[in-house]
């Protein structure tokens, strides 16, 4: 699944031709896209049709299109499999493309193509509401809007207005595993499996030990790794290991290379030399050195 490193550049990709388009034609192939849409279908394309974006913004793994003059935005995310692709017209069709939005842009027409092959993914016209601590909405805009089908997110920890001490007091509220509240969106946003494996190798944690027991300290060291590998992945253009996930050009992520325990197992830990291991949890896997990354250690 895209995680934020991915999200982030696709947002950075289509704010450069999008912001400030217009939208002359929009065409649903495939009306399960739109199932997040309180609409029709047909309300979808009658109220966008017309429409010129403000601005192309992120918060955590959503993605959202403010409607210049409304408090409308078009919400996007990516689910599993989802693709957001810039074409020029008449470009080769794309494979399971399930709505086109027609632009008109400051570089001439694009086409906006949601591709998406599991359908996990979707698209929505969506009203914005004030956010909770007064702050942007999210990163790419200082509005302070926020979609309904995102509020309940919190802020990731690329985020200026990320709030360090109110996660590492929630940390110490829970008795679950440090991988499970890392991966809760109400606690912070943007991280999935592959950055969060990543993230506790660096740390030298083990996935199911629990948040409450991790120090400030350590806590605090975790953190700046997730920082860190973020930013690193969103300047490599995500990770990719298969053809799910491309950039809006089509293009597929190079932070594969920098991995170090996430589809790793069986090879030999980078810093001890021990095999990663795989174990199964929550219907996925976590990767992890079994000997720097013991439950005991803290």
């Amino acid at each position: 699944m895209p995680e934020l490193p991915e999200v982030e550049t696709v947002r950075a990709g289509l704010a450069a031709s999008v912001t400030g388009a217009r939208v002359t034609k929009v065409i649903v192939h495939d009306v399960r896209s739109l199932r997040r849409h309180q609409g029709s279908p047909a309300n979808f394309v009658e109220t966008l049709t017309g429409q010129t974006f403000d601005a192309v913004v992120r918060r955590g793994k959503f993605l959202w299109l403010p409607i210049k003059g409304t408090d409308l935005c078009l919400i996007g995310h990516l689910g599993m499999s989802g693709q957001m692709l810039l074409r020029t017209p008449g470009f080769e069709a794309d494979k399971l493309n399930r709505v086109t939005i027609e632009l008109e842009t400051k570089d001439g027409p694009l086409e906006f193509r949601f591709v998406d092959q599991r359908i996990f993914g979707s698209l929505a016209l969506d009203p914005m509401i004030e956010t909770l601590d007064g702050g942007a909405g999210g990163f790419g805009s200082l509005i302070t809007l926020i979609p309904t089908q995102a509020a309940h997110i919190s802020r990731d920890p690329l985020d200026p207005q990320f709030d360090e001490a109110r996660v590492l007091a929630i940390f110490k509220k829970k008795n679950s595993g440090i991988k499970r509240v890392l991966l809760d969106q109400g606690v912070l946003s943007g991280i999935g499996n592959i950055y969060a494996d990543e993230a506790l190798w660096r740390a030298k944690l083990h996935y199911d030990k629990s948040a409450s027991s991790i120090s400030t300290v350590k806590a605090k060291e975790l953190l700046q790794h997730v920082r860190e590998i973020l930013a690193t992945a969103v300047e490599a253009g995500g990770t990719s290991f298969d053809e799910q996930y491309k950039n809006v050009n089509g293009e597929s992520g190079y932070f594969e290379v920098s991995l170090n325990a996430y589809g790793m197992t069986g090879r030999p830990c980078k810093r001890c030399g021990t095999p990663i291991k795989r174990e199964n949890w929550m219907n996925r896997g976590s990767h992890f050195c079994p000997r720097c990354q013991k439950r005991g250690t803290k």
